[in-house]
Parts: structure tokens; sequence; C-alpha cells
């Protein structure tokens, strides 16, 4: 039974399979799903004739959340999906934000998903057994001189990096600058491994280095993970020792 009005839920990289059970059940008992055009795609094989959508396009983030918050308000049991864990550039703190902003009197739950850096990972072997930062390269919502800034504590501190957003039809270069940042702090062999549209049935992987990265496609559905001075590669696997006297 539900006892929230709005559940903020990751869906996972794509795929049913991966998605945790508490999220597909909630998914199949509410009464309104809303959600990003290609999010919706993704879970629509689940969705019964008698559960609405709403749906819409990039960029259109505050107006599903509004969407989904009216609804909720109406009384429907509604659920807003995100790709990934809705709190890692997903939807849950926008709706957290814009229902204390609007004082909307509804019980909103989250429930987390896997995450495209984690299914990356589990692709490419262990690269992330060690501490890591996740780092979108996107500009549209934070400055590039504060992505700028952050790459580089990132890579002086010796994180493995997982890169979200690294390249788009309109952003080409950011991804390039950041290789130039890290070449600056680390060896041009280190490990890279490079995952398109991890879990979504048209997964491609690569497994290269800091100073050849930029050989391979590389897209708004690709996650790079840029390995630390201990992560080495064996055969197709890239692994990051946690520090086990083997």
């Amino acid at each position: 039974m539900l006892t929230e009005d709005l559940y903020v839920i990751g869906i996972g990289p794509g795929d049913l399979d991966s998605m945790s059970r508490q999220a597909y059940q909630t998914l199949k008992a509410v009464d309104i799903i809303v959600g990003y055009t290609t999010y919706i795609k993704c879970v629509e094989e689940i969705i019964s004739k008698e559960q609405e959508t709403y749906v819409s396009g990039m960029r259109k983030e505050k107006e599903r959340v509004k969407k989904a918050i009216e609804y909720a308000q109406s009384g429907k049991k509604v659920a807003l999906i995100s790709s990934g864990d809705p709190g890692v550039y997903g939807m849950a703190g926008l709706a957290l934000e814009i229902s204390k902003a609007e004082a909307a009197e509804i019980k909103i739950k989250v429930l987390p998903g896997i995450t495209a850096a984690n299914a990356a990972a589990a692709v490419l072997g262990a690269p992330l057994m060690h501490d890591y930062a996740v780092i979108s390269l996107s500009d549209l919502l934070t400055p590039w001189e504060v992505i700028e800034d952050r790459l580089i504590k990132a890579a002086k501190s010796d994180f493995v990096i997982a890169l979200y957003n690294p390249k788009s039809k309109q952003r080409k270069e950011q991804i390039k600058w950041a290789q130039e940042i890290f070449l600056q702090y680390r060896d041009a062999d280190t490990p890279v491994g490079i995952v398109r549209s991890a879990k979504r049935g048209t997964e491609e992987l690569e497994s290269t280095t800091l100073e050849q990265m930029l050989d391979f496609e590389i897209n708004m559905l690709t996650t790079v993970i840029i390995g630390n001075s201990e992560t080495y590669s064996s055969e197709d696997l890239i692994i990051t020792p946690r520090g086990y006297q083997l």
C-alpha cells in the first residue's frame, strides 16, 4: 500500500533488470508517472492502461516537478522518475526544493537507483574500489570555471573520477579540457574506461589510457572513468586496489 503522495524514483541505467524491486513495485502501483520522454520509454512496458503519464522534453525539469506536485495535491499517487539515482544529478533535490518553496502539503519519498557511474564500473570491472568523485562536465547549470576548479582539485587528490555529461553536440571542448587537466597531474598511461549506453541494450565499452581516451567515441550517453595512481588494467578489466594484502 502506498503511504506517500509523491515518489521520486531512480529507475537505474535504463533496463528493468537493473531497477530495484521497490522502484518497480511502486511504479506499478501509482496513478500517474511523470518523466522525461526517454525515461518514460525505459519503463513503458510496465505501465498499465489504467495509469496516466505526463511526458516532457529536455530542460523541462521544473515543469515536470510542478506538474507532479500538482497531481499529488489533487489526491493522486504520483511517481516522478529519473535515470540512475534521483539524488545524483536527478529530480530529488528539485522536487524537495519546489515542494518546500510552494509549501505543498504532500508527503515525498525518494527511492534510490543504480547510478551511471556504478553501472559503468560494473561493466569495466572494479575501477571504483577506492575513493572516487563524480563530476559533470555540463555547464548548463554550473559555470565552467567552477567545474574546472573541481577537476583540478580532484585530479590533484588522486581520486578515481567518473565524468558525467562529457560531451554533446553543443559542448565539444570540455572533455578535451578535462583531459588536459588530468594529464598535468597523472601519468599518460593511467587507465581510463569509456562506457556508452550502460545497461541500455546497446552498451559499448573501451578500456584505454588517459593519453588515448579522445581517440574513442564519447557522447552524452557516455560515462568516462579515470583511474588513480594505483589503478591498473588486466586484459579488458580495470581494477583499483583497495589495499588488501594478497
